[in-house]
């Protein structure tokens, strides 16, 4: 068929995005192209091994429909990446990578980090190495519609999440695109304790005039893991101050924390109400695909192709965060490096398991102390013979987790509950098992404490 094979992919691409998300529209979809077709077949240039298999895999039904609708013709789709020699190509004719010529200041991660010293931020964080998961993509869309509208669209922006679930990635991506597209904004990256130190020795060195003067000129401001202000009061004094400052101005502020403005204990209420008053969005830890999605783009990344089963069997057991996924991916990078040759299935699992950090021993006291502070109400509000909704809620979760954490019986918590029938602590614990599969304004709650607990979700 005589084709204008541009204008049918660009047509199929405008109704393939009213079948997805934005954000993995935008994710996936860079790069393509038709670049040719024999006896019905389309064959679909994509950039590389990664987005040929989440293309095949995930969207293959929008495509071929598309295509198909566009032209009845057309009866499947492959995926050719644009290189002349792929290298799965060659990791299948071998079935190993030659595991010596593996760099391993570059593979595993130990380069020098070329950080921008005026923005403080790393290049290697960008939009276009960020994976983009269910877990993550309201977060990701949020991020990318801030640097189309700096400062009107979404100001502040709040993201919030469990550790390593990159939310320093997508923070300096947000500064690294607006350094690209806009070569003389003022951007500058920092962590709340490095605002905190600044903002002491310039009260030390007397040149408090001097600070407020830096951190007021930026059009973008990002400041990670907030929650550091927790109780340092002249500390937040100040940067509401500068935040009011950029705000009046339209300056564009960002901010990460390990929890929402809400649950941050020890923040006043009127800086409280500053980062509440924009968009706030959470990232969640990292479903088993999106986990097996990072994997793959991070060992192609690292030129470390093995079977899908490994990869699987890694997405599998390491199920906290991105960062110890690709810790986990490290060290068996590292252990291939070191013996010259691609570990075994059942070797990586012996790994694993000794690199798996211990379970953290977890008491009745540490629980009912974290759901508290969570709650921010006094522990023993919790045992009071009250039906306060505030009281309530806060003693029905510290039972739930007491019973499907730690495996205390209802009889137990109910007499320390204070003298309670154990159906008081059965109804709770069914309840909040119910309701969080629907609530998930919940769940996350439930989550952010047992990071708190556990150090994971």
């Amino acid at each position: 068929m005589a084709v204008d094979y541009k204008k049918l992919w660009n047509d199929a691409l405008i109704e393939i995005e009213l079948n997805v998300s934005r954000a993995n529209f935008i994710t996936w979809f860079k790069n393509t192209a038709i670049v040719g077709e024999e006896d019905g077949t389309v064959f679909l240039s994509v950039p590389n091994v990664f987005v040929q298999e989440w293309l095949s895999t995930k969207f293959n039904k929008f495509i071929l429909g598309a295509l198909h609708s566009l032209c009845p013709a057309i009866r499947s789709v492959e995926y050719l990446i644009n290189q002349e020699e792929s290298p799965k190509t060659e990791k299948k004719k071998e079935n190993i990578i030659n595991v010596k010529e593996l760099k391993s200041d570059e593979q595993l991660g130990f380069s020098e980090l070329y950080v921008d010293k005026e923005a403080n931020l790393n290049p290697k964080y960008t939009f276009d190495s960020f994976i983009v998961g269910s877990f993550n993509e309201v977060a990701y869309a949020a991020a990318l519609a801030v640097t189309k509208n700096l400062g009107t669209s979404y100001n502040p922006l709040f993201i919030y999440g469990g550790v390593g679930l990159g939310k320093t990635h997508l923070l300096q991506s947000v500064g690294n695109k607006i350094k690209q597209e806009k070569p003389g904004a003022k951007v500058h990256y920092l962590t709340s304790e490095k605002f905190a130190n600044d903002f002491v020795m310039s009260m030390k060195n007397s040149a408090i005039h001097s600070f407020k003067e830096k951190y007021r000129k930026y059009d973008l401001l990002i400041v990670d893991d907030i929650q550091f202000f927790s109780d340092k009061l002249k500390i937040q004094e100040e940067f509401f101050h500068i935040f009011n400052s950029l705000y009046d101005k339209n300056n564009q502020i960002i901010f990460s924390s390990d929890r929402s403005p809400k649950h941050i204990v020890g923040l006043e209420e009127r800086l409280r109400s500053r980062f509440e008053g924009g968009m706030m969005v959470d990232i969640s830890k990292p479903e088993y695909e999106s986990r097996l999605a990072i994997l793959k783009s991070k060992s192609e990344a690292k030129g470390f192709l093995v079977d899908d089963e490994i990869l699987d069997h890694i997405a599998s057991f390491v199920q906290s965060n991105i960062r110890e996924l690709e810790g986990a991916l490290n060290s068996i990078i590292g252990q291939c490096k070191i013996r010259g040759r691609i570990l075994s299935l059942n070797e990586i699992k012996e790994l694993l398991k000794k690199n798996a950090k211990p379970e953290k021993s977890v008491t009745m006291s540490q629980v009912i102390r974290a759901v508290t502070d969570f709650y921010n109400i006094e522990e023993k509000n919790l045992f009071e013979k009250t039906r306060r909704k505030e009281i309530v809620k806060p003693r029905q979760v510290a039972m739930y987790l007491l019973r499907n954490d730690l495996q205390i019986s209802y009889p137990y918590i109910g007499e320390k509950f204070g003298q309670r029938d154990h159906t008081t602590v059965i109804h709770a614990y069914k309840k909040i098992d119910r309701v969080i599969e629907k609530d998930d304004k919940l769940n996350r709650e439930i989550m952010d404490i047992r990071e708190t607990l556990f150090g994971k979700n």
